[in-house]
């Protein structure tokens, strides 16, 4: 594997993190496979934005096992092969335990885990496999979140589904790593992304502000750049750890 030169699958790549995590490979010299769910067009927009050549689009259910074999292999043939898997798609949805309803939690919950935590899963299990063909080492990077240790009492699911995906980047690195395939997690807190923007207002959004002593909220290139390094040749050593990214609104032990 190459410093640069690369094929990447991004998950998730429409817009918010996933765009900057494709803009920031690219800009690498990279070659990029942009996923999408379900937001074609954005994903176009992502596609046509990307400085360089070789880029791919590549849409499917990642949360269905047969979506998620279909979305890494078209990322493999596209790119004549996947070195670095960036594990960004994921869902997020309110449900608080005392104030949703039993059948909305529970449905929430499955849509969580089958997105966070089985898809990155699926998804490793299959680039891994090809990357370990060729001999040639790779790189998966997982992007998790600091929910996964200070608890999310509305998003439960979204808190421990990537307490789950950090805990199974540690053990694919610890099983990839004589492959020459290192496995790391990036912790973001809060980031400024079209999805939440609507957060970013008024009291809410100088309490979520507040939370850092920066007295702001990342930019989703700050993740992508971290994401980049850990995705680095250089990073290899970094592999089994989960990066926290949250401007020291949360500090863990």
């Amino acid at each position: 594997m190459t410093a640069a030169g690369r094929g990447v699958l991004v998950t998730g790549a429409s817009r918010g993190l996933g765009r900057a995590l494709a803009t920031a490979f690219a800009a690498n010299g990279d070659r990029v496979a942009v996923h999408y769910g379900s937001r074609e067009e954005n994903a176009r927009e992502t596609l046509r934005s990307l400085p360089g050549d070789g880029h791919v689009l590549v849409g499917g259910d990642v949360s269905d096992p047969a979506g998620a074999a279909r979305v890494a292999d078209a990322a493999d043939d596209g790119l004549g092969g996947v070195d670095v898997l960036v594990n960004n798609a994921a869902v997020n949805d309110a449900h608080p335990p005392l104030s949703t309803s039993y059948e909305e939690f529970a449905e929430l919950w499955q849509r969580h885990v089958a997105v966070n935590l089985t898809a990155p899963a699926l998804l490793a299990h299959r680039v891994a496999g090809r990357m370990v063909e060729r001999a040639a080492g790779g790189r998966i990077v997982n992007v998790g979140s600091r929910g996964a240790f200070r608890g999310e009492p509305d998003y439960p699911a979204y808190g421990a589904t990537k307490a789950g995906l950090h805990a199974l980047g540690q053990s694919l690195a610890v099983a990839l790593a004589p492959h020459g395939i290192a496995v790391a997690s990036v912790a973001p807190g809060f980031i400024e992304t079209e999805r939440v923007a609507h957060r970013l207002s008024g009291a809410e959004g100088e309490a979520i502000r507040a939370q850092s002593p920066f007295g702001r909220v990342a930019t989703p290139d700050e993740i992508a750049a971290a994401v980049l390094w850990l995705a680095s040749d250089a990073a290899q050593w970094a592999s089994g750890t989960v990066l926290d990214m949250n401007g020291a609104s949360y500090l863990r032990t």
